[in-house]
């Protein structure tokens, strides 16, 4: 199991090390959701995900069954539920412990932020795989 955490500690999970995919994403809802140039993330499912401490803690945004999960402290994006509610996309940059995977690609470069440069050999994307 790994450990993840927003900024000010106020909501911790985690999560098995059982990552199905890593992508670094440059859509314009991820740029805006992280305030950078990617979101580094890893696919799980949903039940492989649990929150530690803080659940009261949590601020989501969205609807029941694709939302993005922050501290409504700190605002730290920890993770996104997605396809369908069934997978949690977490936030790479929250984990506290190093996971197996890495991201394998980069997605939706079509719409990357064009002051960004991707310097790394990745595939690049334009959509999700």
């Amino acid at each position: 199991m790994l450990r993840g955490s927003c900024l000010c500690g106020a909501v911790r999970y985690q999560v098995a090390d059982g990552f199905q995919y890593a992508f670094n994403c440059h859509c314009g809802l991820c740029r805006r959701a992280t305030g950078a140039a990617c979101k580094p993330f890893a696919g799980i499912e949903r039940a492989k995900l649990g929150l530690t401490q803080g659940e009261g803690d949590l601020l989501i945004y969205g609807g029941g069954d694709a939302h993005d999960a922050r501290c409504r402290h700190c605002g730290s994006l920890l993770y996104s539920l997605v396809r369908d509610g069934a997978f949690v996309h977490v936030t790479l940059g929250t984990l506290l412990d190093s996971p197996l995977i890495r991201p394998s690609a980069h997605i939706f470069v079509g719409s990357k932020a064009p002051w960004h440069d991707i310097a790394d050999t990745l595939p690049q994307y334009d959509q999700f795989p």
